[in-house]
Formats: C-alpha cells, structure tokens, sequence
C-alpha cells in the first residue's frame, strides 16, 4: 500500500454517490507534507517526458500542479472555468459536458500562456467519467501543444474515465485507483 492510500483509509470519508471526501488533506485543507510527496511522485513518474509546462482546471487542481511545476522546474497554467474580468486577449475554449453530453462548463487559457511546441503534463485531484480532463486535452490540440501525459491523484476506477482516457492513447498515471467504495461501511478498496 503506497503513502496517499494509507492517508486515504485513514482519513477518507466516503458518501452516498460515490463521493469520496478528502477535503481534510487534499482538496480544501492541504497537507503541505503530503503535497510535497505527491509532487515528488509525479516528478518522478514523468522525469523522461520533456514536461515544459503543468496544465490544471480551477479549482481543486491549482494547488497540486503547482508543487507539481514547482518539483519539474516549469510553469504552471489553469484553466479557468467560465468567463474572469482578468482575462483579456484571445483565449482558447472548451466545453466540458457531463455524463448525458450536456455542456456544463466552459473552460478557457489565454493564448500567451499555451502555445504550440508546449510539452504538457496535466494535473489533477479526480478522475471519475473523464470529460473534466478531455476538455484539457481540447485546450492543448487547440493550441497545437502536445499532451505527453496526466497524472491524477486519485482515480474512482469503477467509474470509465480512466479507460476512456487510456484507450485515447494517453499516458495517465494515478497514484492511488480506487476499485470499490461503501458508503454504508465506510470501505474502500484500491486497484491492485
């Protein structure tokens, strides 16, 4: 059992709907320690990529691909979801739609901060149905950059985000796959 499923048995909460909350280390409450030890992780998995820039979404996302960044020694951009004040200039745009196809959000990167010839590695705390991070493969074809790969925290892989992902040819790495999750006991079980 690697270092993030300990912390997740021992301080994952899990709801009905298959939510799991870690918002008490990972997503509303950090532990600096144990982002430090998830970027160290990515860092590692990805080392031979060429990585020249982390891409996330806001929210959850930011604060991982930035000690991410911080640990390969590159940028770091978000996408914003819907329209900011503080984004002027042109911008790349995708839609991210939820399980039914229906547009739920619309996500953007200004252009002078995704350009082609960018070598990305994406970020990000879930993967469950997988449309959140197929918007941010979008942005990247949009702007002619490459994708060499995702790096999830944690990945629901009962839901079929990861295969999608996987079966598009993506190189994704999650630290921690959950195979299995009770809300009524509190179980979760992980992948392998």
């Amino acid at each position: 059992m690697n270092f993030l499923q300990e912390r997740i048995l021992a301080d994952g909460v899990v709801k009905a709907g298959n939510v799991l909350k870690v918002d008490s280390f990972l997503n509303h409450q950090l532990d600096i320690r144990l982002l430090d030890r998830i970027a160290e992780e990515f860092a590692s998995r990805f080392a031979d990529a060429g990585i020249t820039k982390v891409l996330t979404i806001e929210t959850s996302g930011i604060a991982i691909a930035c000690a991410v960044a911080r640990e390969l020694g590159v940028n770091m951009v978000y996408a914003k979801k819907g329209e900011s004040i503080n984004m002027d200039g042109p911008v790349y745009r995708a839609e991210i739609v939820d399980s039914n196809g229906k547009p739920v959000n619309q996500v953007m990167v200004s252009k002078k901060f995704l350009q082609k010839g960018d070598r990305l590695l994406i970020i990000d705390d879930f993967l469950a149905n997988g449309y959140a991070l197929q918007g941010l493969i979008a942005l990247a074809e949009e702007a002619d950059a490459t994708v060499e790969g995702c790096g999830i925290v944690i990945e629901k892989g009962f839901q079929d985000g990861g295969q999608r992902i996987r079966n598009l040819g993506y190189r994704l790495e999650s630290l921690a796959i959950l195979e299995s999750m009770d809300a009524a006991t509190g179980a979760i079980t992980f992948h392998g």
